[in-house]
């Protein structure tokens, strides 16, 4: 067999295992949110939030509402990460915002190895525990759009303990 042919496929196979491995080692959730409220006033609630959970005294009577760190905005955008006081993991969060007739938010956290059955819904909380803190839950107009296969745990998390 032909020594050139071993080493390529050898190097194909070793690419595709990486490839899988990575995916595999990264747990992520999105949602699409809808308000019939200015994008500017959910803008500045959600950025609010953020601040209000970024530092506390403890976590220890928070569960997972405190912890939050925002990284950036910029117009229409909102970068910030979540770490959980109980597992320590970190998921980057990223809001999207869409004026049109309505405001249209894009939501979405990104963890690392936490692809895990054990994992409750950890980064839909981490999104979802922003919308219920600022209260934009109540604005005018407010629907949720997602799913179990874009959002694990979407279905089954449990935020109020979290």
């Amino acid at each position: 067999m032909d020594l050139r042919f071993l080493f390529i496929a050898s190097a194909l196979l070793l690419g595709a295992t990486l490839t899988i491995s990575q995916e595999d080692s990264t747990s992520q959730c999105k949602i699409k949110w809808l308000f019939n409220i200015s994008c500017e006033s959910v803008f500045e609630k959600v950025v609010s939030q953020i601040k209000a959970w970024q530092i506390m005294q403890s976590c220890l009577y928070a569960g997972e509402k405190c912890s939050y760190e925002l990284v950036s905005t910029a117009p229409y955008v909102i970068t910030a990460t979540h770490t959980s006081p109980t597992t320590r993991k970190v998921s980057d969060l990223q809001f999207l915002l869409e004026q049109s007739t309505i405001c249209k938010m894009t939501g979405e956290a990104i963890s690392e190895f936490s692809k895990d059955p054990a994992d409750n819904g950890t980064n839909y909380c981490s999104l979802q525990n922003l919308m219920d803190g600022s209260d934009l839950i109540h604005a005018e107009g407010y629907k949720q759009f997602s799913n179990k296969w874009i959002c694990p745990g979407f279905d089954t998390a449990n935020c109020t303990l979290s």
